[in-house]
């Protein structure tokens, strides 16, 4: 009996849609777990999604033509780690505010309503105090870097801000998260440069519509929710076509992507190396096989697919990294 009571207890303090078994129940003490769900430790996809358009660019900025300039080709392991500290921070953050925002709205609907604020767990000015604290974790991340990087990250807070309000007036709250989610695309190049170019907006607006393509993926879990409570998303709005936009969405990805690689040099001097072209294409077959395998009224489906984008953003990385070794081991004199 005893255990019986300890499972149920334990049951109401989880939330529905995230794995039962993971670390946070395992390791952490239960008075912690809805600060932890909060700020979604939970499911790890969340922040690695946010880091990775940081890493690419940390990753492909040191591989740009400068003849007065004296670097390895390889990105910076000291930024690679303050965009790793600071995607979990931020993301928690993010997550907490928007859970505050959407409190009434997540009541209603199935999938959210065990979260730690409409399930009462933890009150509006605890949640507010612990966004504060990953916050000035995130502050304290961002000021390790040059003055112009500093001003640009503040000023993605606008996009964080607006987000959560975007699903209540548009159908594109998938392009507010696009905008939030890819700003590390000029971050991690912000950082090494100390100013930005054409290349790293290009891979802004390619993580862009790389974003609202798996968000609208993630979006189909909730759509019979969404039309009962009133939430717009790209998924709602694209419905049976939504294999048809996502392969424009991914389509545009890519060719930005591919643009950007090119614009930050040429084979003659400086630039990406064959490596960072052939992990695009493999990219490009992975997203092949997210749009073909796709079943919009599979929830389970939905959300494995929106995860293997994961996957997406350790081959760009790889391909980054191997592209600066080449160059390394077998470098071409410029013209």
């Amino acid at each position: 009996m005893t255990n019986l009571k300890t499972g149920l207890a334990e049951g109401a303090e989880r939330v529905s849609d995230a794995p039962v078994y993971n670390w946070v129940y395992r390791l952490l003490p239960r008075a912690i777990w809805p600060y932890a769900q909060l700020a979604r430790w939970d499911r790890p996809i969340g922040w690695q999604l946010l880091l990775w358009p940081c890493w690419w660019s940390a990753a492909l900025a040191p591989q740009a033509i400068a003849p007065s300039a004296v670097h390895t080709g390889l990105p910076s392991l000291w930024h690679l780690t303050l965009f790793f500290i600071g995607a979990i921070a931020m993301r928690g953050a993010g997550c907490t505010y928007n859970d505050l925002v959407d409190q009434e709205i997540d009541d209603k609907v199935a999938r959210t309503r065990s979260r730690p604020l409409p399930s009462g767990r933890v009150s509006r000015l605890q949640a507010k105090l612990f966004m504060v604290v990953q916050a000035l974790v995130g502050f304290l991340v961002l000021i390790q870097f040059n003055i112009f990087a500093v001003f640009l990250g503040i000023a993605s807070l606008a996009t964080v801000a607006v987000y959560p309000f975007l699903k209540r007036y548009t159908d594109w709250p998938q392009l507010g998260l696009g905008l939030a989610f890819s700003w590390g695309a000029l971050m991690g190049w912000a950082a090494h440069w100390g100013e930005l170019t054409l290349a790293p907006v290009l891979l802004y607006a390619g993580a862009i519509l790389w974003t609202i393509g798996y968000d609208t993926i993630y979006a189909h879990q909730d759509k019979e929710d969404d039309a009962l409570v009133g939430v717009r998303s790209t998924a709602r709005l694209f419905g049976s076509w939504t294999r048809h936009a996502l392969t424009v969405l991914y389509l545009g990805a890519v060719g930005l992507f591919l643009a950007a690689f090119l614009l930050t040099g040429t084979s003659s001097a400086g630039g990406p190396a064959w490596p960072a072209y052939a992990a695009l294409a493999i990219g490009g077959v992975q997203m092949i096989w997210q749009i073909g395998t796709l079943d919009i009224d599979d929830a389970d489906q939905c959300l494995a697919l929106f995860k293997s984008n994961t996957v997406f953003g350790w081959i760009i990385f790889f391909g980054l990294i191997f592209s600066a070794l080449w160059s390394l081991s077998f470098p071409v004199p410029a013209s």
